[in-house]
C-alpha cells in the first residue's frame, strides 16, 4: 500500500532494496507463515493437507497464510486433482536470501568493538 504526500509516495523516498526488504519482513511477520516455511523446507517436497495436522491451525487460516506466501513469490502451488500442493519457489528463495544477506552484510561489527 502506498501513501501519497504532496505528489510522491512514501515508498518513493526509499530505494528498491529498502522497499523489497520491508515488504518481505511484513510478509514474514506472522509466526504461522514462518512455521509453514519451516515445514516446507524440512519436507523438501510439495505438501498439501498435512499442514492442518502439523500446525494445528484451521484450514481457512492456513489457506490465508499460504495465499500470502504465494502472492509474495516465496512458495508456489500446483493443482493436483482436488487439492493444491505447495513448495518453496527455489528461484525466488535464492533472491530473497541474497536480499536479506545484503542487508546483514552491511554491518562490519565495528571491528569487534562496541559502537555504543
Amino acid at each position: 500500500m502506498q501513501y501519497t504526500i504532496m505528489g510522491i509516495t512514501k515508498t518513493d523516498l526509499f530505494t528498491e532494496q529498502q522497499n523489497a526488504i520491508a515488504t518481505l519482513a511484513k510478509g514474514l511477520g506472522h509466526p504461522a507463515r514462518i512455521a509453514i516455511l519451516q515445514h516446507l523446507l524440512k519436507a523438501e517436497a510439495c505438501i498439501n493437507s498435512d499442514l492442518v495436522n502439523e500446525l494445528g491451525l484451521a484450514q481457512a487460516t492456513i489457506s490465508q497464510h499460504l495465499k500470502e506466501l504465494k502472492t509474495m513469490g516465496i512458495i508456489k502451488g500446483t493443482v493436483e486433482g482436488n487439492s493444491m500442493n505447495y513448495c518453496i519457489d527455489a528461484e525466488n528463495w535464492i533472491k530473497i536470501k541474497a536480499t536479506i544477506n545484503a542487508l546483514f552484510d552491511q554491518h562490519s561489527c565495528c571491528g569487534g568493538n562496541s559502537c555504543c
